[in-house]
């Protein structure tokens, strides 16, 4: 038997959720046999069981008696049915698919594959995982921290007793990157342990004065003395971490030092985090009555130092603009208006010599609001043609499979269009099975004529798109052709084969620097030709060319190296192009080991579709992250209005005195840090040196880095006070990125966490920064707090 760990948050939570009554819960926490399979072979049933907590999910097997911990419901991302993981889709014929479901945790690279005993089991299951998903989701950041703080003493409760002495506490709060003065912890674990054995009034009268000390109750409160239990740990541990830095500003803006009055709250507001003036108080009463926790003083109504904390942590209180987290941008202009969330060899998991192909790879791409896939199409043994990186050791997935996918996965999201650019390298025979396998699996998603049945002299919009697959690729002839509709259309043509096979050659022909560029002709099958539309690939001459014999409905591609040399030698040129026509610009051939390049510098161009590979964590990643995290995480942000006019003279490498020359100063003061993590593989015991350093990336000039200075030893509540002074020139395409890393001075500072935003989403004032790891999720309750001021100069 073990003891569950019961916080007063889970129970609050718990009720608060309506989680007692719901029946896939309930079930969840009578346990059941479940199977886990790991490969073709191993497949073991395991007694799983949802603990009381609702929070972790434990499992028994046949040798090991005691149970483990399999899983936090804080790790899991989605929950998946059927066979929709490589490896239970190749078990299809041992296991139906309503048996079946697939556990997804955030930054793991393995999923969790289970099979039920029985269709209703699996269902229940799978509803259950994701009330519990929804609903942690839906907690407020008071209740995230409680979480945390809870997770940790879980872990170290190696017995599963439910109590710890302070021994045990102290190597705990080191695990936990708190480095604290232990006098004070002593004195705040034993006022905690005194207060809990205390008895209540009751208890005494229950208890005479004979009996007192032998009774029951007293010798289990004897039996527990010396320790804390789970809830006292809580409170402790709250006690330990209370906010010096808050209770400053709370006391200056305070007339009594206790309260703020709604009054001043307001004045608060509207100095501080410059809110709207006229609407300051109706403001401040609805902020009292979200985040205060005091029923008195609500009614006053008043925010006492805890609400002010609650206010600060909540998405009122953070750097992004929560008005900027929905979608609220205009959705109605030309496609080629927007950058747009686009990925590079979708299907690859790792590098692209030996690297793992799967279709987790576009499932993953397509729940970070990617609406621009690439499939490298080969032909395949039995007239199934593959999907691969041609030419190389990767491993290879059926097309077919990687539609069925997309088809499942299109619209989760967002529902604005997703582009599929195929990448063809087909037999005439093998592209009429791709077509066939587009036109089935995504029926009338599928885009196939123009939208009024006309040859469009401007793109569609996004929202004229809605719930529609474009496919991006070569077409025979133009686009008026097929719209006037010849009576006898061939079966096949010939197109120029270009810049997509361009770069395979490149990627391919390794022991090469150099090489010409070679053009050929490609046969191209009449059914592929018919699924592009507004998405016509065609070969780069220069802009005089394009502007003279293209049209809005094609496109050019082009690697970083030929984007970045058009930048250098005619940026104002490329800005223009990009107002009528989309480009895409994909990462070099010989970035083997998937790396990335700055998106920033081809965005600043205007470049809609910026490929970058999404399964390479890092800095480009995180900007990338960090522009699409705005309007509603759909995968389409609107380009700044000089980006959109073609009569722009908007030049990212000399913006002075263009259109979009707008400078402002922007000034950070970064306050403090609130519970680090620790740095990953670190050795036991030791705690970070953390440092901040604020990047801008933007335009040329406007980019530049800044640091504060390091603290010792303190990942727990660091304090700075230090202020950073940046002046940006184009602010609309200014992308500001914070990152956290601890300071060595022996050899390269380790990473902690970061977190990158548009300038254009940044709350001004006093703000929380919660912050991501390496590979963009949250790491609660993990934070830094500045203040910000933007002024124009």
């Amino acid at each position: 038997m073990y003891v569950t760990i019961r916080c007063v948050y889970v129970c609050y939570w718990y009720m608060r959720s309506g989680l007692q009554d719901d029946r896939d819960v309930q079930a969840m926490q009578r346990g059941a046999v479940l199977r886990k399979v790991k490969s073709r072979s191993w497949k073991r049933p395991r007694c799983y069981r949802l603990q009381e907590d609702c929070m972790s999910v434990w499992y028994n097997s046949k040798k090991a008696g005691n149970p483990r911990t399999a899983f936090s419901l804080c790790d899991v991302e989605m929950v998946r049915e059927g066979h929709q993981s490589e490896l239970l889709q190749s078990l299809a014929g041992e296991f139906s698919p309503g048996l079946c479901f697939t556990i997804v945790f955030r930054g793991r690279s393995g999923n969790l594959d289970l099979v039920a005993e029985s269709v209703q089991e699996a269902e229940s299951w799978v509803r259950g995982l994701r009330t519990l998903i929804n609903s942690l989701q839906n907690m407020d950041q008071k209740e995230k921290l409680d979480r945390w703080i809870r997770d940790w003493f879980q872990k170290a409760d190696k017995d599963k007793d439910g109590r710890m002495n302070f021994k045990e506490v102290r190597d705990l709060l080191k695990m936990m990157n708190v480095n604290m003065n232990e006098l004070h912890a002593l004195s705040l674990f034993e006022e905690m342990e005194h207060s809990r054995r205390r008895p209540p009034v009751a208890a005494v009268r229950s208890c005479s004065i004979e009996e007192h000390g032998s009774c029951s109750m007293c010798m289990a409160d004897k039996s527990r003395s010396g320790t804390l239990e789970g809830e006292e740990f809580v409170l402790f541990y709250k006690a330990l971490t209370e906010r010096e830095d808050l209770r400053k500003i709370f006391s200056h803006c305070s007339a009594d030092g206790q309260t703020f009055s709604q009054r001043e709250f307001a004045e608060f507001l509207t100095e501080q985090q410059l809110e709207p003036a006229d609407t300051a108080m109706e403001t401040a009463s609805a902020l009292i009555d979200r985040h205060e926790p005091s029923d008195t003083a609500k009614q006053l109504p008043a925010l006492t130092l805890n609400g002010f904390l609650a206010y600060l942590r909540s998405p009122e209180g953070s750097i992004f603009n929560p008005e900027h987290e929905r979608l609220h941008q205009d959705m109605s202009r030309p496609l080629n208006h927007y950058f747009i969330n686009s990925s590079h060899n979708t299907y690859l998991l790792e590098d692209q010599l030996r690297g793992h192909s799967s279709v987790e790879g576009y499932i993953r791409a397509l729940m970070r609001g990617c609406r621009c896939v690439e499939v490298d199409c080969w032909d395949g043994a039995g007239l199934e043609p593959v999907v691969y990186h041609g030419h190389t050791f990767t491993s290879k997935i059926f097309f077919k499979d990687v539609i069925s996918v997309i088809s499942k996965y299109a619209f989760t999201v967002s529902e604005l269009p997703l582009i599929l650019s195929i990448e063809n390298h087909c037999s005439l025979e093998q592209q009429r099975v791709l077509a066939h396998h587009m036109r089935h699996f995504l029926g009338d998603w599928l885009v196939m004529g123009t939208i009024d049945g006309s040859v469009p002299t401007r793109m569609p919009s996004p929202e004229e798109l809605r719930g529609k697959i474009l496919v991006k690729g070569k077409r025979i002839g133009p686009l008026l052709d097929a719209l006037s509709g010849p009576e006898e259309d061939p079966c096949s043509g010939e197109v120029t084969d270009e810049d997509e096979a361009a770069e395979a050659e490149d990627e391919n022909i390794r022991n090469e620097v150099k090489r010409k560029e070679k053009v050929s002709k490609q046969s191209l099958a009449k059914e592929l030709s018919d699924c592009v539309v507004y998405c016509k690939s065609v070969h780069f001459h220069s802009f005089h060319h394009s502007r003279q014999h293209y049209h809005c409905y094609e496109l050019s591609s082009f690697t970083e190296s030929k984007a970045r040399k058009l930048i250098r030698e005619a940026a104002s040129e490329f800005v223009c192009h990009n107002t009528w026509q989309l480009s895409r610009v994909y990462p070099s051939g010989f970035r083997t080991d998937s790396s990335n390049f700055s998106p920033q510098e081809m965005w600043n161009a205007g470049c809609q579709i910026v490929a970058l590979n999404f399964q390479t964590a890092g800095e480009h990643m995180d900007l990338n992250d960090g522009l699409f995290s705005q309007n509603g995480r759909c995968g389409f942000v609107l380009k700044p209005w000089f980006m959109r006019t073609s009569v722009t003279t908007f030049d990212p490498e000399h913006p002075t005195g263009t259109t979009g020359f707008r400078p402002i100063t922007l000034t950070i003061q970064i306050i403090s840090g609130q519970q680090l993590p620790k740095v990953a593989n670190s050795k036991q015991g030791s705690i970070v040196d953390p440092l901040v350093r604020v990047e801008i990336h933007g335009t040329p000039g406007d980019c530049a880095r800044q640091e504060t200075k390091y603290i010792d030893n303190n990942g727990f509540n660091p304090v700075w006070y230090e202020t950073l002074t940046f002046s940006i020139q184009v602010p609309e395409l200014a992308l500001i990125r914070f990152v956290v890393e601890d300071y060595d001075m022996t050899s390269k500072n380790d990473f902690v966490g970061q977190f990158t935003m548009p300038l254009s989403c940044v709350q001004q004032g006093y703000r929380h920064i919660h912050l991501l790891s390496r590979d963009g999720t949250y790491i609660p309750p993990s934070a830094l707090f500045v203040h910000i001021r933007i002024t124009e100069d």
